[in-house]
């Protein structure tokens, strides 16, 4: 008899958290190894944060909040809202979890029955697909070009819907490609999703804040579509808060109602003094804020070295990102290349042999929907980057 059921059999560890896990490892091993696999903002987090969360403690915010949040967090997420967004929600259409991942999951398991399906544009986040299979609902990939920025197009949303199609997914910024769709190019897509009225969309904008190119656009601005569309924001990327794990949904009544609902019987309420920490933060306006601006252009400096660095690599296709803090570079002309008894012949392939060939840290392509590429990180030092980049050309030129 199986110990463990079959839901957990056929779930799929993290691949980004293995990298990063198997970085870790060979380093405690005293191996020289640079880590460009983890998602997280190598900043520390504001200090008016910080003290808004020592005020908490000495308040005596050390008991069980509401399941949803505190009335405070969610009138301050509202406000953020309406200031950076343009939208209009209120307080009881905010449920705040711990971390957007927590947030995402218990959206999917409020509306996908089994046999459901789910659109996901290809590359995609690695959880999406979990989180839908957890569902017991059917993936749909819908591939990207990179010559598109990776980015579906109507067309491709349209062709992709069938009767069973309950929901949409996508991040904007996104991981892992850093691209991210203009107001004009949502307006595409809530186009098709209002022509079909059992369709609901769920917009990831945890990167919102890192953006290199303007103004942040939601698909929720769209009127025809903003009751079926449920925004999944948090405080871990933009405002370096990583480890405080807040995330949250402002979303139609009745499935806040719902994620509450499920809340209540899995975690209950998230951190009181993380949720403190972050009415502080809702209310640092990204125009404004020196925090903020000043991480947002240390990573557009990064941004454009590494563009150049990974240019200057033959073979490898490369998009310039307008967000986050990713590239996710196209190295299928090495497939089928090999040095030392080491074959590439895919992107898993392609990230072990960069990290014990090179010592650099990535993730393979095939953990987001595209085998053709691999993951990078920028969130670490110039330094770092640039002896990173250095090793990756070094690596890549004994492939023959």
């Amino acid at each position: 008899m199986e110990i463990l059921s079959n839901r957990i059999l056929n779930m799929a560890e993290s691949e980004t958290l293995a990298m990063t896990a198997k970085a870790r490892e060979l380093k405690a091993q005293g191996k020289d190894v640079i880590s460009l696999s983890i998602g997280e903002p190598d900043f520390n987090t504001p200090e008016v944060v910080k003290e808004a969360a020592k005020k908490a403690i000495d308040d005596n915010f050390t008991h069980y909040p509401p399941v949803p949040g505190y009335a405070d967090l969610k009138e301050a997420i509202c406000t953020k809202l309406r200031r950076d967004n343009g939208l209009e929600y209120k307080p009881e259409q905010i449920v705040v979890s711990t971390g957007a991942k927590q947030s995402l999951f218990q959206v999917v398991q409020c509306l996908i029955n089994p046999g459901d399906e789910v659109i996901i544009p290809t590359p995609f986040w690695v959880s999406y697909k979990e989180f839908v299979r957890l569902a017991e609902g059917k993936c749909v990939f819908v591939k990207t070009k990179l010559e598109n920025d990776f980015k579906v197009t109507p067309e491709q949303l349209e062709a992709a819907i069938t009767p069973r199609t309950k929901l949409i997914m996508f991040s904007s910024p996104s991981n892992p490609t850093g691209m991210l769709y203009t107001k004009e190019e949502l307006k595409g897509i809530a186009e098709v999703v209002a022509r079909h009225e059992n369709l609901f969309v769920m917009a990831d904008e945890i990167y919102e804040h890192i953006n290199f190119v303007g103004k942040h656009e939601s698909i929720a601005q769209f009127p025809e579509v903003k009751e079926r569309v449920i925004t999944v924001n948090g405080v871990a990327k933009g405002f370096a808060m990583t480890g405080w794990r807040i995330g949250f949904i402002a979303a139609p009544t009745v499935i806040a109602k719902a994620a509450n609902k499920l809340q209540g019987q899995v975690t209950s309420a998230t951190c009181s003094i993380a949720q403190k920490a972050t009415v502080c933060a809702m209310l640092m306006d990204p125009k404004t804020s020196k925090d903020i601006i000043d991480m947002r252009n240390i990573f557009q400096q990064r941004r454009d070295m590494v563009y150049k660095l990974l240019c200057d690599i033959p073979g490898l296709k490369v998009r310039l990102p307008q967000g986050a803090f990713y590239f996710f570079p196209d190295c299928s002309s090495y497939y089928g290349k090999s040095y030392n008894g080491t074959k590439v012949e895919n992107s898993t392939d392609m990230a072990f042999y960069l990290l014990n060939e090179a010592g650099v840290a990535t993730v393979m392509g095939s953990a987001f929907g595209d085998d053709s590429c691999i993951r990078l990180s920028y969130a670490t030092s110039e330094d770092l980057l640039r002896e990173a980049l250095r090793r990756i050309k070094e690596a890549l030129a004994k492939l023959q």
